[in-house]
């Protein structure tokens, strides 16, 4: 039965892709959007008075009501969802499951549980029904990046965490090994060798990591999917000469899968499961000419109702493509503009330098206390890393009385990180300042990660003398 839902899933989507036409589409997106606010009214206490006493009949009406950002969503986690959850349960089984680097499994044998930092600096929580999530072969097949010709394919994933939500994509033509993005480069391709993996999927600046030991591979990859980093064009280039292989990217957030590839590498929005309104920068004007940015871009998910989004203020900076040669009607994202994280580069007790991602720092940061609101890392030596802190009004002196006080939350996290980095071979001194941080107030995305090492430019680390304790 799964495998048979799972082969309509496909049929769908790629039938949606390829025959849609820009009216079908509009029609597809009113009567998706109309249905979801009719369920938000009766299931959520939170949309239900948040669009009280507004009329919706189409898009237009619907592109007039309010907007929501994470932070209201979490502040509001509670009344917001349609299944009853709590958010403090919620964040308990989440954070039990970060802490014991164990992060499989449902959350009442039927949630998926997402943390996330994403680009707000603090902890997001993202719920999906396991009903959703096990579809996730077939809408894996047709917006993963995969050809049908490269059935089976056995793909080796890279990334810091394997959620449940990942662990749902295997299937009998889907095969999924997990590896967390600190593995040495020599483990990976070792893994890659003896797995007989054909299909490669990770981060840009890990897959920089594996340029040098890209000649050690038995077999090419059919294809390298890349995703959470932006990839600009001449490192596309390098990676596929360097793996001998077709290169592409998706774009996937906490939010939901915003953009896919299609058979030519062009990033296409995928109108069918998210309905994304492209803004100016009055917030207003609709952004449809090819090569204008995007200043301001709002999600509504179409196809999580567990936690339903609608109106999702996204603050990733993007420009417009223009029409693809593959013939679909699906928008173009032309560039993704501000999701470059440095990778951290730190001095190992062997002498050579580990790379640390940003991803697994964010954790190691949101992860500590609930009221660090901001944060930024700078490194500026090869065994430094400058960290700040935005703690509101709790790092103001006095003011913690009401628990943990500003110098416990800071302390706390430099024992979290001298106790993460000597895991990795890595000994760093820390600077932990407690400052507001101001975000930019033009259209650039604030920058949490920052390598300025003078006159280094860090190579891919060989992983030596690295592997964890």
């Amino acid at each position: 039965m799964a495998l048979l839902r799972n082969l309509a899933d496909l049929i769908r989507l790629n039938w949606h892709f390829c025959r849609f036409s820009e009216r079908q589409i509009q029609r597809y997106h009113q009567r998706a959007v109309l249905r979801l606010l009719a369920m938000v009214r009766r299931k959520s206490p939170f949309y239900r008075e948040l669009y009280a006493g507004r009329e919706v009949r189409g898009l237009p009406d619907y592109r007039g009501l309010p907007t929501i950002s994470k932070s209201l969503m979490m502040a509001h986690f509670d009344r917001l969802n349609t299944a009853g959850l709590k958010l403090d349960e919620v964040l308990r089984f989440a954070l039990a499951k970060e802490m014991a680097h164990d992060y499989l499994g449902y959350y009442q044998n039927r949630y998926v549980v997402g943390l996330s930092s994403g680009t707000s600096g603090n902890k997001g929580i993202y719920v999906t029904d396991r009903r959703l999530t096990q579809r996730l072969p077939g809408v894996f097949l047709a917006r993963g990046g995969i050809r049908l010709r490269d059935l089976p394919v056995r793909i080796l994933f890279i990334l810091r965490v394997f959620s449940q939500g990942f662990a749902d994509i295997n299937a009998p033509l889907i095969q999924l090994r997990y590896l967390p993005s600190m593995t040495e480069s020599e483990k990976i391709i070792a893994v890659w060798n003896e797995t007989r993996s054909n299909i490669l999927m990770a981060p840009p600046s890990l897959l920089r990591q594996l340029l040098p030991y890209a000649g050690q591979i038995n077999r090419p990859p059919r294809r390298i999917i890349t995703y959470a980093e932006v990839l600009e064009p001449e490192e596309k280039s390098r990676i596929s000469a360097a793996f001998r292989a077709p290169v592409v990217e998706i774009y996937q957030a906490s939010e939901g899968q915003i953009a896919s590839p299609c058979r030519c590498g062009s990033l296409h929005i995928n109108e069918d499961l998210v309905y994304v309104e492209l803004l100016a920068a009055d917030g207003r004007t609709p952004v449809t000419q090819p090569g204008e940015r995007v200043a301001r871009m709002l999600v509504t998910n179409l196809v999580n109702t567990a936690q339903p989004l609608l109106r999702y203020e996204m603050n990733d900076i993007i420009e417009l493509g223009g029409p693809c040669p593959c013939g679909s009607h699906f928008r173009v994202i032309g560039r993704i503009i501000g999701r470059n994280d440095d990778v951290l580069h730190i001095r190992t007790l062997a002498g050579g330098l580990r790379a640390v991602y940003p991803d697994l720092v964010s954790r190691w940061i949101i992860t500590t206390d609930d009221r660090i609101r901001e944060f930024s890392v700078e490194q500026d030596a090869d065994d430094h890393l400058a960290i700040t802190l935005d703690l509101g009004s709790l790092a103001e002196p006095g003011d913690g009385s009401a628990g943990d006080s500003a110098e416990d939350i800071s302390n706390r996290l430099r024992r979290r990180f001298e106790q993460e980095l000597a895991a990795f071979g890595v000994d760093c001194r820390l600077d932990i300042k407690l400052q507001p941080i101001v975000m930019p107030t033009d259209n650039r995305k604030m920058k949490r990660f920052r390598y300025q090492v003078p006159g280094v430019f860090p190579e891919p680390s060989s992983g030596q003398a690295d592997q964890p304790t």
